[in-house]
């Protein structure tokens, strides 16, 4: 009786969550693709709004000063800069809301310039969004 229970149990239990798709590299990934496509709104769409971003020149706070930072390599449908590339070489979570990703970004343009990446993400809704991000 206890095996016909169970089984009876298992059949009406309800089915797990199907996984979601998307990640902190799929974001990532559609991020780079923005860049590649010349959407500076594509581009940010993976930022946070209270997003920092870490430059050699310091911090810059929220999503819209980030734009502006970036802004100017966007014109005419293009990215002046180049082609970006980015090899996720490190995901790790932190926590069930947040991931570590580290990688390599490479410019493939005029000059031609790679470095590191940290970006830290965190899941807000359904969407991975990155809250802080540090190139080098």
């Amino acid at each position: 009786m206890p095996v016909i229970l169970m089984l009876a149990t298992a059949i009406v239990a309800p089915a797990a969550a199907p996984a979601d798709a998307s990640s902190p590299a799929a974001a990532l990934a559609d991020s780079v693709a923005g860049w590649n496509s010349g959407s500076l709104d594509r581009f940010m769409a993976a930022y946070a709004d209270d997003a920092i971003y870490v430059t050699s020149k310091g911090v810059v706070r929220g999503k819209p000063t980030i734009a502006e930072h970036y802004a100017p390599s966007f014109t005419g449908g293009t990215n002046t800069r180049g082609k970006l590339t980015i090899e996720p070489l490190v995901e790790r979570p932190i926590d069930a809301r947040h991931r570590l990703l580290i990688g390599r970004w490479t410019l493939h343009g005029p000059q031609r310039q790679t470095g590191l990446t940290t970006l830290i993400f965190e899941r807000r809704g359904s969407a991975w969004r990155i809250m802080s991000d540090h190139s080098s």
